[in-house]
């Protein structure tokens, strides 16, 4: 039997990399997915990709009165959540203290912990009892990287959100975990590589910093997500799932 027969979801995030990933696992294991993303043209792409059993609603994270809009859609179509993928996030990866600009900080802010919050609190009168929330970490908020301050500050943030949040919400009947994905191969990190101007020095470095010497395939971090949004993981809230190659339990 598959692990989300006749479930609900919602992956935030979800045009590309972990979150279409995620989304596709979902889907095929038989659950209807709302996906969002602020790309129109690359959200419209996923849902093709994924068929009948997917939405695909146009939404920035950041906005409140999108996030409104959102779960308005969900309701009007008569659905309620038994899943919650908040994986919708960003930032820059050359922003050291000393040229941090105040811009650079409210926005990853606004999107990493902001439009995380909200998109958790508005989500919850959709929530079923016995639903899964689960949050994207960073193995960056373990670790001292050069120019990572901010982002990984942002995780950091989620990371003692989702520990108050677990016991806030046990009594619904809902758990709340983290996945902590280690350096991925997805069009954002390859993203933050280009805009360095060293795309090959970053990936190479990140796959070196993990001792199973390599990047994280997408697929393998929705194969965590699915254990943490699944019945198979019902006795687990408050944690975090480290997905990293070792990166932290290894290499810390």
């Amino acid at each position: 039997m598959r692990q989300l027969t006749d479930k609900t979801a919602l992956v935030t995030g979800a045009s590309t990399g972990i979150g279409l990933a995620t989304a596709e696992r979902f889907v095929a294991e038989g659950a209807h997915v709302y996906l969002t993303g602020r790309r129109k043209q690359e959200l419209e792409a996923a849902a093709r990709v994924l068929g009948d059993r997917a939405t695909a609603i146009q939404n920035d994270v950041s906005d409140l009165d999108d996030l409104d809009k959102l779960f308005e859609r969900i309701a009007d179509d008569g659905k309620r959540l038994d899943v919650l993928f908040a994986n919708a996030g960003g930032g820059e990866a050359d922003q050291p203290l000393d040229s941090l600009t105040p811009e650079a900080f409210d926005r990853t802010f606004g999107i990493n912990v902001r439009g995380t919050v909200f998109t958790v609190q508005k989500a919850l009168p959709l929530l079923n009892s016995g639903g899964s929330i689960v949050l994207t970490g960073s193995s960056s908020a373990r670790r001292g990287v050069v120019g990572f301050g901010v982002y990984s500050a942002t995780k950091a943030a989620l990371r003692q959100f989702s520990r108050v949040w677990a016991a806030e919400l046990a009594p619904r009947g809902l758990r709340v975990n983290t996945v902590v994905p280690g350096p991925t191969d997805t069009p954002g990190l390859r993203g933050l590589a280009k805009n360095s101007g060293q795309e090959h020095a970053l990936l190479d470095d990140m796959a070196s910093s993990t001792p199973l010497g390599r990047t994280a395939d997408p697929a393998e971090i929705a194969n965590a997500v699915l254990f943490l949004a699944s019945d198979q993981s019902s006795f687990i809230t408050g944690s975090e799932l480290f997905v990293d190659g070792g990166e932290v339990q290894v290499y810390p």
